[in-house]
């Protein structure tokens, strides 16, 4: 997955303060920064808006307007899904959907310093409807 970002010393500060870690390969770049995401290190790499318009080829999507991804991340408990959208409007994001539960699922969402929007739940598998 790659998102464009206006400032990506901006963006690695922000998921820095969510407590999310970059990939080493990337660490002394100007042009991009691989966030690592959950226990398997998914990648979602960050790109500057040029770099990322350059390869795309094609308009960047204007968040205020609308959405064009929306990321999901796992969260170890509902307390870890409070946590994580207190920290993201802590550092400058906002929360674009309160904490709320739905049977065995609870989360929240909130749009970082682009807008990407990103969703966190917390699934009890143990209150998880049989089949």
């Amino acid at each position: 997955m790659n998102l464009p970002v206006k400032d990506l010393d901006k963006s690695k500060a922000f998921f820095t303060k969510l407590g999310f870690s970059f990939h080493p390969r990337h660490s002394n770049s100007d042009e991009a920064a691989g966030l690592l995401i959950g226990d398997k290190h998914v990648i979602v790499m960050l790109f500057p808006e040029p770099s990322f318009k350059n390869f795309t080829r094609n308009d960047i999507a204007d968040t205020k307007q609308g959405t064009e991804v929306l990321l999901s991340i796992d969260a170890e408990s509902k307390e870890a899904v409070d946590e994580m959208v207190e920290k993201a409007v802590k550092a400058g994001g906002t929360a674009f959907s309160e904490p709320q539960g739905q049977g065995f699922m609870y989360g929240a969402g909130f749009a970082d310093l682009d807008g990407h929007r990103w969703n966190v739940l917390y699934m009890d598998t143990s209150k998880m409807p049989k089949e």
